[in-house]
């Protein structure tokens, strides 16, 4: 750290470019960000479902925390309980953190063919995945199996990223819309059984927090990099310093699919 004031620009910006961003763990944030959580408590439906499952499959799972604390409501894992991952460095951290629970991480890209045979599962779980796909999660459901997932929604952050973008389209996140995954889910021959929609605060509270984000959150600022942005990030940092901290609205849906019997 520099001499004098702990909190500058420079200080913080170096401190939010310096943090790992491997796995989903946000704990860090906090005291710096803060975002409303979606009233229908993910993780915890989650270990509901997961309770009552034979066979599970979590995908995109992360750094697995978000299925080790589901396991963690006095949850088994079931018998046959496997997890995809497309990042290096998450696939490390969620085989560590899953396999002692009973789920075997696979690493698999992200836009990949499911490696499992047609109808294994008759649970298929996702948070945020980036791009749900549809006819996969169908085919690798049993008849009767249930999809149990949080997407992102349209225009999430939006008032971050257009900060550093610029005004966008409103068919920028189009296919993000719950109607749109309806039509989706449904094409693929899945039937919606919940399908709920929240937008939720989010704050800001100092530079490296937005720093951290976004080198965490890559798809928000595509390409987003400390040299690139510096002018943006330092008219950020006074206007927070002057007027408190930057808010924008998370765009978060519940989607519950089944795979019909027949």
């Amino acid at each position: 750290m520099t001499s004098g004031n702990p909190h500058t620009f420079e200080d913080l910006v170096a401190e939010g470019a310096a943090v790992p961003t491997a796995g989903w763990d946000f704990s860090w944030f906090e005291g710096r960000a803060t975002e409303a959580r979606p009233s229908w408590g993910y993780a915890r439906s989650l270990a509901g479902h997961l309770a009552g499952a034979a066979a599970s499959l979590d995908i995109q799972t992360g750094g697995g925390e978000v299925m080790a604390f589901a396991l963690d409501q006095g949850v088994k894992a079931p018998v046959l309980a496997a997890a995809t991952e497309g990042w290096p460095p998450n696939a490390a951290k969620a085989t560590a953190l899953l396999r002692p629970r009973g789920i075997v991480v696979v690493a698999v890209p992200e836009d990949a063919p499911l490696p499992f045979a047609d109808g294994t599962f008759d649970l298929v779980s996702s948070r945020h995945p980036v791009n749900p796909q549809w006819a996969e999660i169908a085919r690798v459901l049993q008849p009767g199996g249930t999809y149990f997932a949080q997407h992102v929604g349209p225009r999430s952050v939006f008032e971050l990223v257009e900060y550093f973008l610029g005004p966008l389209p409103q068919s920028q996140s189009s296919d993000r819309h719950p109607d749109h995954e309806r039509a989706c889910a449904e094409a693929a021959g899945l039937e919606i059984v919940d399908l709920r929609a929240e937008r939720l605060r989010m704050e800001f509270h100092d530079i490296a927090a937005v720093v951290h984000f976004l080198r965490k959150v890559v798809w928000m600022v595509p390409g987003f990099t400390v040299e690139e942005y510096a002018p943006r990030l330092r008219a950020l940092h006074e206007r927070i310093e002057s007027e408190g901290p930057f808010v924008a609205h998370s765009s978060r849906h519940l989607v519950e699919a089944r795979r019909p019997n027949c």
